[in-house]
């Protein structure tokens, strides 16, 4: 388990029992805490999927990836809903949805923050979020459009179960919803290509304020990819009213040296853009396919955040290797760079579920 050192202790860190009371119940808490962990220069480490699935085991309570190299959680769980319109009881992963829904639970009750992302199927074509066949549908959900009324039924089963995530005495769990990300591609059906400014503009607005009315606890992501200027960043951007927290969507691939010089620009834009509003921003997905390099956490994904202040960085899944080899994000016992990860771990800078469950208070 993790040494709670002299300087965790210097920084007001409190790594308590994973049964610790949550400091994080509402979406003001939660903002609070993102705004301070940014503030003291720490950074909540977080994983997709991280209690559903591994590379080599699915659906063991209390198994985790991470947690079996390093002896913790990370501070924050990745989910996604899509599929969830399609009322299977499942989502496009094969997660159920009553799993998710009590790993978010659990999330919560060890202290940690859940962010919620979504890839609806097509509601034009039938086809999957990734189906760009007709660049009219974010058109045909919007207000007059001919799916409109089947969208806002796909919303609100989004928000049935974003309110069902209650504890035991009734407390619902807040969360960080993301939808709409990587908007500046075009491999998603509210890509840049597919749709025009305005038109993901008012899509953004209909979903969030639907989900509001609906009375959903959250906070909102807004998460395009990487960019090289501010003008860049925002200009799909749907308004202050509308977004929580700044995000940014960067994977490292091939060249190790362009990645950390991209995601040092694109976080050096995003903290001249939150600090007038006083925003949080994080890394909501990043990482390297199979993770080769055996630095790559301190030589690579640190260098790229240098002394840069994201409040959160999320890495993707570990998928079940026999399904699909080579593909995870984060390391297991045994992997090449699980020596490197541990190293990330104990750095002062990091946080993992029991450093957030009393964080700063």
């Amino acid at each position: 388990m993790r040494e709670i050192t002299a300087a965790n202790r210097t920084l007001g860190l409190h790594a308590q029992a994973l049964t610790a009371t949550p400091g994080n119940g509402t979406p003001a808490a939660l903002l609070r805490l993102l705004r301070e962990t940014s503030a003291r220069n720490r950074l909540l480490f977080g994983q997709q999927d991280f209690p559903f699935y591994g590379c080599d085991w699915a659906y063991r309570p209390g198994c985790c990836d991470v947690k079996a190299c390093c002896g913790d959680y990370p501070a924050v769980l990745g989910c996604d809903l899509g599929e969830i319109e399609l009322g299977t009881g499942h989502n496009l992963d094969g997660v159920p949805f009553d799993t998710m829904r009590r790993e978010i639970v659990r999330q919560y009750e060890r202290g940690g923050l859940t962010t919620v992302s979504w890839h609806p199927r097509n509601p034009l074509t039938g086809g999957d979020a990734w189906d760009v066949s007709d660049p009219g549908t974010v058109r045909s959900v919007l207000p007059g459009g001919r799916n409109h009324a089947k969208f806002l039924g796909w919303v609100d089963l989004a928000a049935d179960f974003l309110n069902s995530l209650s504890t035991n005495d009734g407390t619902t769990v807040p969360v960080l919803f993301r939808p709409w990300h990587e908007h500046t591609g075009s491999w998603f059906w509210w890509g840049q290509r597919l749709c025009s400014t305005a038109e993901y503009e008012a899509l953004w607005k209909m979903t969030v304020e639907r989900m509001r009315d609906r009375g959903v606890r959250m906070l909102t992501v807004y998460s395009p990819n990487p960019c090289v200027t501010g003008l860049e960043y925002l200009e799909r951007y749907p308004g202050d009213a509308w977004v929580d927290i700044l995000g940014l969507d960067a994977y490292h691939s091939s060249d190790a040296g362009a990645f950390v010089t991209r995601l040092g620009a694109s976080l050096g834009i995003m903290d001249q853009i939150a600090r007038d509003p006083r925003k949080p921003y994080a890394v909501s997905e990043t990482g390297m396919e199979g993770i080769p390099r055996a630095d790559w956490w301190t030589g690579v994904l640190m260098q790229g955040i240098g002394e840069q202040r994201p409040a959160y960085v999320l890495v993707w899944r570990n998928a079940l290797q026999t399904l699909k080899p080579g593909h995870f994000y984060a390391p297991y016992p045994g992997q090449v760079s699980q020596a490197d990860f541990n190293r990330f771990y104990a750095s002062p800078r990091t946080l993992f579920a029991a450093d957030a469950a009393n964080a700063f208070q």
